[in-house]
């Protein structure tokens, strides 16, 4: 695991599952990001796992792909994906799951979030 000293502009790293670990991909989340990040071109580096404000509760969770971290994020690696969390997201997602489920309704990625106190009716933002 390697860290950041006050000099060093590298982002932290960190080897996932960690009891430290703010955010926890499952597997079939894993296997998920991977099959869509196949088709990008380039390849991105990895996945950035946001909380960006917006929605009738507050805050929504943004996931995007990324070429490279930024200064100010955390990476964490899952399986060998790289997912990277801003420092202030990462207060957000503290003890935060992300599923990729699959219904006859509907697919997608899940979070269940411990710091979530309250979700809007249309489920797609929280408060905390």
């Amino acid at each position: 695991m390697a860290t950041a000293s006050a000099t060093n502009t590298e982002p932290q790293v960190v080897t996932a599952p960690a009891a430290s670990t703010p955010v926890v991909l499952t597997p079939s989340a894993i296997a998920k990001v991977r099959e869509i990040m196949a088709t990008q071109d380039p390849l991105p580096a990895g996945l950035r796992i946001g909380v960006v404000g917006g929605g009738c509760s507050g805050f929504q969770y943004s996931m995007s792909f990324e070429n490279q971290a930024g200064m100010m994020d955390k990476v964490f690696s899952f399986d060998n994906l790289k997912v990277f969390v801003d420092a202030t997201s990462v207060m957000y997602l503290n003890g935060c799951v992300v599923d990729y489920v699959e219904t006859l309704e509907a697919a997608g990625f899940k979070f269940e979030n411990p710091q979530v106190k309250s979700t809007c009716g249309c489920g797609s933002s929280f408060s905390v």
